[in-house]
């Protein structure tokens, strides 16, 4: 039933309840690498501040070379994070919406000790003009801390389909509070079609001769619907999977790429083995779909099938956020052992 079968074994020190933090702090500083880039975009104190302020920039394409350009200026009036020094350090950083991840963000230098910074800088995106004006520009105001906390201090989001291109000249705009969009990820990215089941360790009995002497996760990417057009010709799209915390080149998983496709047929299945029954609680499958070019990948949206619970092995994790409809799933597959569960889950940001 599926063109591709993948079996591989999920490793991790599964027999520890509580395991120290440092026993295990090689497997977490891979887990970051693998979400850091797409969590990041989220990152960040949001509250502790009001926005305030304007900011100033022009935008400009460039037909010759295929670059957006972000023409920043400088900021005026921004709020004071550092109420006690009186200060803040601000630095402005843009994002291609709807997919954050995609471009990467782009960011200018940090101005020390001033709510006035002037930067004068210009972020550059390589970037086909058709592609581009199907984007939101998403640019952002933040003060740096040197412990990592940056503060959001206001930001502007701007339609690129109604821009006005002859407009190349330097504007002021009110800086606005994070939108709640923004925040969430609330953007439709596509549907995976998909089914999972669990297979207990001995369940299929004595006689059977693929009976499992460890327990068994079974996943079937069947295929996804309405994924971004990032191209006129539409997307080389391909899934990728791990089960976290396990995030070694023996977890990691992928399908075929698809090509000019934007509804991807996969049918792709997976096998991870070395489950206990007890490591369900714990484990989170992740599946991402990607866009494929020569030079780099673009995330396009995944799902994470878990029980959501923050926690894995007692360790507080990021990536343990699975939606109401992604734990209703997972725990459906733990309640019906051996059965095929079959759903459709929206992709998200992660």
């Amino acid at each position: 039933e599926s063109d591709t079968a993948s079996e591989i074994s999920f490793q991790f020190n599964k027999h520890k309840k509580t395991p120290s933090i440092g026993s295990h702090s090689s497997d977490m500083a891979s887990v970051s690498s693998v979400s850091g880039s797409v969590l990041s975009v989220y990152s960040g104190d949001f509250g502790s501040v009001d926005a305030q302020g304007t900011v100033e920039f022009a935008l400009d394409y460039d037909e010759k070379s295929r670059e957006f350009q972000v023409h920043v200026s400088q900021c005026r009036d921004l709020a004071v994070v550092d109420e006690k020094k009186g200060r803040s350090d601000p630095y402005v950083k843009t994002y291609l919406l709807p997919d954050k991840a995609r471009m990467g963000k782009r960011k200018t230098s940090v101005k020390k000790r001033t709510v006035n910074p002037i930067y004068n800088e210009v972020l550059r995106y390589k970037i086909e003009k058709m592609v581009l004006l199907i984007q939101k520009l998403n640019l952002s105001v933040w003060h740096n801390d040197p412990l990592g906390r940056n503060s959001f201090l206001g930001e502007i989001e701007i339609d690129l389909a109604s821009w006005d291109w002859s407009n190349r000249k330097l504007n002021w705009y009110p800086l606005k509070p994070r939108s709640l969009s923004a925040v969430n990820g609330v953007d439709h990215r596509g549907v995976m079609n998909l089914s999972i089941k669990y297979v207990p360790p001995g369940s299929l009995g004595k006689m059977c001769p693929k009976n499992p002497p460890s327990g068994e996760v079974h996943i079937w990417v069947k295929d996804v619907k309405d994924l971004l057009q990032l191209r006129p010709s539409g997307v080389d799209s391909f899934v990728k999977c791990y089960v976290l915390p396990d995030t070694s080149k023996k977890s990691y998983q992928k399908t075929r790429v698809i090509k000019r496709d934007t509804n991807p047929v996969f049918n792709h299945t997976i096998v991870y083995d070395g489950f206990h029954t007890e490591d369900l609680k714990d484990a989170c499958v992740e599946l991402t779909v990607w866009d494929h070019e020569k030079l780099t990948n673009h995330f396009l949206g995944g799902i994470r099938l878990g029980l959501g619970t923050g926690l894995s092995y007692g360790i507080s994790v990021d990536w343990m956020d699975s939606t109401q409809e992604e734990v209703a799933f997972w725990q459906e597959m733990m309640s019906a052992s051996n059965e095929w569960i079959e759903g459709l889950l929206p992709l998200r940001s992660l």
